[in-house]
């Protein structure tokens, strides 16, 4: 072992080593301030804090395995240099432990006894049984039914939140409520974007003088508030509602038909919701709860506009854009609905033709030799009157023998579908038209 005086002639030659490295460093810092930075890259960044220019760029050391990295020398600290054998024995030395009497036995240099003389416990063994084999995932149960959790099924994707959904529809809603208000049908509000609406949005505007963009909200609110307020609101159910009358059915055939009274309405739903110019999915939609065959119910429902009252002096059927618009004697647009205009197999007139009278609540004269065949039926058939029978609740007669503009039973269906060769409306579009015409308005044909 080295003695004391060995040690301390060391010691000095560290001391004065750090001495001298600390007197070079603070000279250089005082010749130029710098700035360290590390890039993106690990690079080691000198800046000249003075000029902003860059004095030097070390790279990034690589990592090093850790058994390199604890053999790397320790810095200056305390004008001490460590990991110097000797120099750790003079600094072991030079402070006295001062550990508390904690009545243990005191070791020298870390000394224990042989480890085999200490009592030693022995080893316990744990016994396990076999764990079961895995089996099928299975949907978590979180909690009680009562507390709100509810079922996961890892199996299935994550639905749509039902309350966005519904949301959603009820802006869409809303334009197709200011479009009808405007008389810019839509056909049936079922909140849903569709052709019927881009069309109704064009008609608007040759209404209105004004653009209106479907993804416009607050400007849509405007009009709304400017036109009738909210587009949907609270009604309830009357006694006269709930007690009809109704028919059970409506039966495809028209023999079958032709057997019934009436071809009313089936249901409250299905009344209302051609009452409020709504798609009868759409109404239940927003009443998931509500009895309809009850007096008093509150439902929420379409707040529709007046019907227009400026007369109408022309109509052009466009079979091309599948809708009807309707001028005034000034030549302005009065109104434009979506429709169903012929088909490929039984197609629409052609040119000009002028309305010749207008029925509301007809009949319907089935002959299979005038118009078209349904079904097995080759008879005349006198089908009865009623919003769900094959012409609706109008039919306005044009010039040329069998056809005309009427209503329908699927008013859905209306711009989507083809028919029999006539210009098929909305029920309440087809009422409100026969009340702005009268016999001899042209209705022009064009593709």
């Amino acid at each position: 072992m080295p003695d004391a005086g060995s040690d301390l002639n060391r010691f000095a030659q560290f001391a004065l080593f750090a001495l001298l490295a600390s007197a070079s460093t603070g000279a250089h810092a005082q010749v130029r301030d710098a700035q360290v930075y590390y890039d993106a890259q690990g690079n080691r960044v000198i800046v000249d804090a003075v000029t902003g220019e860059v004095v030097s760029i070390e790279p990034a050391e690589p990592p090093q395995p850790r058994y390199q990295r604890e053999r790397r020398p320790r810095q200056w600290q305390d004008d001490s240099v460590y990991d110097d054998p000797e120099l750790e024995q003079y600094e072991r030395r030079r402070y006295e432990r001062a550990y508390p009497d904690d009545g243990y036995r005191q070791y020298p240099d870390e000394l224990y006894p042989d480890e085999q003389q200490a009592p030693r416990q022995q080893p316990r063994v744990v016994e396990r049984t076999p764990l079961p084999e895995p089996s099928e995932p299975k949907a978590i149960q979180q909690a009680p039914a009562n507390s709100g959790d509810s079922v996961i099924d890892l199996g299935k994707a994550p639905a749509t939140n039902p309350t966005i959904q519904s949301a959603i529809k009820e802006d869409v809603a809303g334009l197709q409520v200011l479009l009808d208000r405007v008389g810019a049908s839509p056909g049936v509000i079922d909140g849903r974007f569709g052709s019927n609406v881009d069309r109704a949005l064009e008609n608007y505007r040759a209404l209105t003088g004004q653009p209106l963009k479907s993804t416009d909200t607050i400007k849509i609110k405007e009009q709304l508030s400017a036109t009738g307020g909210d587009a949907i609101i609270d009604y309830m159910i009357t006694a006269e509602d709930a007690a009809g009358p109704f028919v059970a059915s409506v039966p495809e055939d028209y023999s079958e038909k032709a057997k019934l009274d009436r071809l009313g309405y089936t249901s409250v739903p299905e009344m209302l919701a051609e009452r409020f110019h709504m798609d009868e999915k759409f109404l239940r939609s927003l009443n998931p709860d509500a009895n309809f065959n009850r007096a008093g119910t509150i439902i929420r429902v379409t707040n529709i506009g007046k019907n227009v009252t400026k007369p109408v002096a022309r109509i052009i059927a466009d079979k091309g854009n599948k809708q009807v618009r309707a001028y005034g004697e000034d030549g302005k647009l009065v109104v434009a609905y979506p429709a169903t205009i012929g088909s490929a197999e039984t197609p629409s007139p052609t040119g000009t033709h002028t309305i010749s009278r207008v029925v509301t609540d007809p009949g319907y004269t089935y002959n299979p030799k005038v118009n078209f065949k349904q079904g097995q039926n080759d008879k005349v058939l006198n089908i009865p009157p009623g919003p769900n029978g094959p012409v609706g609740n109008v039919w306005i007669a044009l010039d040329k023998p069998t056809y005309g503009v009427h209503g329908t039973p699927e008013p859905s269906k209306i711009g989507k579908t083809e028919s029999h060769g006539c210009v098929r409306l909305t029920n309440w579009d087809a009422m409100e038209l026969a009340k702005l015409v009268k016999p001899g308005v042209t209705v022009e044909f064009v593709e």
